[in-house]
């Protein structure tokens, strides 16, 4: 059989890999392959090509190949058993909050699904740690959100400095709960997000005077140290900026959890 035939046999493309051979082989070997799983290239169950045609695939070492499908089991992606080859797992196994794993999983999504789970996570952690910050928020933390959200009425035509003024004032109600595993989650998955275009969505001063109207619910209730009302109107102001940017795609019922 020939190479060509042999890769198209063993579900690997038979076109260069490399337009610019990279750097960090290992590290680009193993971001191809994270692609190729969540595309399904190799469903669950299935086991990746055997080392000797991932070499010749990629023009790399099979100690850059080991070292690569060792990377893949620590996301979760495959399960190596020695004599039985590389697995590919099943999505349950996957780990969604590493950085390679999610952002190829939202590539993969147009119902925007996985954006959809993300954003569940977010707001019930963000709206227990406003529940807890309207328990504990100090004058000067008081003083600090409505700054926030009066320099957000400011600056609603001013897209860039209105998002980033949105997340200070989420992480300055993140702090003021204590929480650092919490919030560290939250920042992590936002950050690994934030410049995808189905998560950014569009934007306008409309929306931004919408959004600045949650805003200011949440801080009215932290300011009045009402817990019950701040973890509310924080899960209404998520679940509303969400179901506006995210459109038509999909289905929004999944966010009634």
């Amino acid at each position: 059989m020939t190479t060509t035939g042999r890769q198209a046999e063993e579900g690997v493309s038979a076109d260069p890999v490399w337009t610019r051979r990279p750097a960090s082989l290992a590290a680009a070997v193993t971001a191809e392959l994270v692609q190729r799983i969540v595309r399904h290239s190799w469903s669950a169950g299935m086991t990746l090509p055997p080392e000797p045609v991932l070499c010749e695939t990629f023009s790399v070492s099979r100690t850059v190949i080991r070292e690569a499908v060792k990377v893949l089991q620590e996301k979760g992606l495959v399960t190596v058993r020695q004599g039985s080859g590389t697995t590919v797992n099943p999505p349950v196994q996957w780990n969604m909050l590493d950085e390679q794993v999610l952002l190829a999983a939202i590539a993969e999504d147009e119902s925007l699904a996985t954006l959809d789970d993300l954003v569940v996570t977010r707001r019930l952690l963000e709206s227990d740690m406003a529940q807890v910050a309207a328990r504990t928020a100090d004058d000067d933390t008081v003083d600090r959100l409505r700054a926030l959200v009066d320099r957000m009425d400011e600056l609603v035509d001013d897209v860039a400095g209105y998002e980033e003024h949105d997340r200070l004032f989420h992480d300055a109600i993140m702090l003021a709960s204590g929480n650092r595993i919490a919030r560290g989650v939250v920042r992590s998955l936002q950050s690994q997000v934030l410049n995808t275009a189905g998560y950014r969505g569009e934007s306008s001063r409309e929306l931004c005077q919408a959004s600045n109207a949650g805003h200011r619910r949440v801080f009215d209730r932290i300011a009045a140290h009402d817990p019950a009302g701040a973890a509310e109107a924080m899960f209404t102001h998520i679940t509303e900026a969400w179901l506006v940017r995210r459109g038509e795609a999909g289905d929004p019922g999944r966010l009634n959890r």
